[in-house]
């Protein structure tokens, strides 16, 4: 990756291994933006949706995909300001999985043509493999780590915890599949893997940086 030249930087990442600290303090480092559930909200302001119903929407199966593009103008120049929230609200009120990929794809694309970016999840790696100058990250790390981390981080019990990465690892490995064909776990689909274990974040992004370099 040329940091000379317009870049952008996926990771993808298990729960509970600092993934997402690692890929904010990697942008803060570099002076570029990080995104990642940040999109969800871009959403949500730009066509009026919940969040929470958008995140839900892995479980749909309508299509509106075409409907949309029309009526918010993707595509034939026209700006999302040329509609009402509350016209946007009645005709989207079923989404899918689909569409929500689709959508996120558009705007992720749009604003790694505009600048330079950290991106985290949102298949990021598959998103942008045709790139030109783009660096694939994945961090791992073992699942007692990953287990203590939740329990501190977020005051869960083990039992919890655990629970939750099971969740978690289930439904993001179903929805890479679904979109890429591919598993997150494949290692053929990044530059750079990294296991967080023994490691603080900050040693985590110096190592990305070294890489770098």
């Amino acid at each position: 990756m040329n940091k000379n030249e317009k870049y952008v930087i996926t990771i993808n990442r298990e729960l509970g291994s600092g993934g997402r600290t690692v890929g904010e303090l990697l942008a803060k480092k570099l002076g570029v933006t990080f995104y990642d559930k940040a999109i969800i909200k871009t959403l949500e302001e730009r066509y009026n949706l919940n969040a929470q119903e958008i995140e839900k929407l892995r479980d749909r199966k309508h299509n509106w995909w075409d409907d949309f593009k029309r009526i918010a103008g993707i595509g034939n120049g026209l700006t999302f300001n040329d509609y009402s929230n509350e016209e946007m609200s009645r005709k989207f009120d079923v989404l899918t999985t689909e569409n929500v990929f689709q959508v996120e794809t558009e705007i992720l694309q749009e604003i790694a043509e505009e600048e330079s970016c950290v991106i985290a999840g949102r298949c990021g790696f598959f998103m942008f493999r045709n790139h030109p100058n783009h660096l694939r990250i994945f961090i791992q790390a073992p699942l007692s780590f990953r287990v203590s981390r939740l329990i501190n981080k977020r005051q869960m019990t083990q039992e919890e915890a655990l629970k939750t990465i099971e969740k978690v690892d289930i439904m993001r490995e179903n929805y890479v599949k679904k979109f890429t064909g591919s598993s997150r776990y494949d290692t053929r689909n990044y530059d750079l893997v990294i296991n967080a274990e023994g490691k603080t974040e900050e040693k985590i992004v110096q190592q990305i940086l070294n890489f770098i370099d």
